[in-house]
């Protein structure tokens, strides 16, 4: 059709050539001008139309990229909280330990019944009343386990008591230990800090070779952790507490200045921390709070042996214990962040394990003693180590 009306249109154009004057030539010039733009157009057109990329449709409109998905909390988050919670259960037992260790210790046996030492009479009369004061530290590591990255924990504390003998071959004792815990989980960036204040009872009874002793502990206290975000440190602050209670029974068997005590006990303690809600930094948790429960038995043995030295008595001894958790009870917080939540169990200790322990002590006289300890604690997950520096005065 086009080249059609091309020919149509140069045919009128030579008709009009010949057909009209040559004072017509301006009139000739405006329909060769016509005839160009509409072979032009039609031209346009005849490509538009066979065109097939210009005839396609426009698709329909592309949706928007979906949100993304909200963040999920992670069990690491609360290393340091974890780690918290796991201390106020051991110290709660270290303390009830350290009671029921005093209360057997078999050189402290032997001067309520002989307290002048070997080559005295026995019906020496002890003194009535007693107080003591120590200095201790601990150093603690645990290993990693599950989601929890490992930590290493540092404690430096006190204890004050007062004792009495309430009746031949009974005494009672009641103290307080007041801690501060750092705690510090570098692989997860986070530290946390516990002070802690326990209040415990003591009792022994003497009767024969055997002695049978009474530990009880009340503590209370608080947590600071701090976490990392990469934008600025997330903040918490909660409460703790524990309770526990120890029974032992001790054979003194001695040999001279010399003596073997075998002992067996069982141990109970609870604990449980506060919920909590960070403030600063990104990403903040609410988490809940959490309890956790440890029974666990004792078996083992003491060995000591003393000396005269110019009416002063030096004392060395040195235990060793078999630790069987026969239940143990990490507790599970509910950590919360924005929609999504997610359940963290506790940690603890491996089932079995090992106490290890010397001391030395020096009595001045009957009613004035300094001693030193050391006490270990050895498990599959878990080492400690602790030095305690003590005087004890009678009167």
């Amino acid at each position: 059709m086009i080249f059609a009306l091309s020919g149509w249109l140069v045919g009128t154009m030579a008709f009009m050539r010949c057909s009209r004057q040559p004072s017509q030539s301006g009139e000739i010039r405006l329909v060769r001008r016509l005839a160009i733009g509409m072979a032009a157009a039609l031209a346009l057109s005849f490509a538009g139309i066979s065109s097939p990329a210009s005839a396609q449709v426009a698709g329909p409109p592309v949706a928007p990229p979906a949100p993304p998905d909200p963040p999920t909390p992670s069990p690491t988050q609360v290393n340091s909280d974890v780690s918290a919670g796991s201390q106020v259960l051991y110290l709660g037992s270290n303390f009830l330990e350290r009671l029921g260790n005093q209360a057997t210790n078999g050189f402290a046996r032997s001067l309520r019944t002989n307290p002048d030492g070997g080559g005295a009479s026995e019906a020496t009369e002890a003194p009535r009343y007693r107080t003591w004061g120590e200095l201790y530290g601990i150093s603690m590591t645990t290993a990693p386990q599950a989601d929890f990255v490992g930590d290493k924990r540092k404690t430096l504390g006190g204890v004050a008591g007062i004792g009495a003998r309430v009746a031949p071959g009974v005494n009672i004792g009641f103290s307080v230990d007041q801690s501060h815990t750092a705690i510090d989980v570098p692989l997860a960036l986070q530290s946390a800090g516990l002070d802690l204040t326990q209040f415990g009872f003591s009792a022994s009874v003497d009767k024969g070779p055997w002695t049978w002793a009474l530990a009880l502990v009340h503590g209370f206290g608080n947590v600071s952790s701090s976490r990392d975000t990469g934008f600025g440190f997330a903040s918490a602050h909660y409460g703790a507490r524990v309770d526990g209670v120890l029974t032992e029974l001790d054979y003194y068997w001695s040999l001279q200045q010399s003596r073997i005590v075998p002992k067996a006990a069982f141990e109970y303690v609870h604990s449980s921390t506060g919920a909590f809600q960070e403030f600063g930094g990104l990403d903040l948790l609410t988490v809940s709070g959490v309890s956790m429960e440890r029974a666990r038995l004792l078996a083992g043995a003491e060995i000591g042996h003393y000396w005269i030295l110019d009416r002063k008595i030096l004392d060395l001894l040195a235990y060793g214990k078999f630790i069987d958790n026969v239940t143990q009870n990490f507790g599970s917080a509910l950590v919360n962040l924005g929609a999504q939540s997610i359940a963290v169990t506790g940690i603890g200790e491996s089932r079995y394990g090992a106490d290890v322990g010397a001391a030395a002590s020096l009595s001045f006289s009957n009613t004035a003693r300094v001693y030193l300890n050391y006490d270990g604690k050895f498990r599959s997950n878990l080492t400690s180590h602790q030095g305690t520096l003590g005087l004890e005065l009678k009167f």
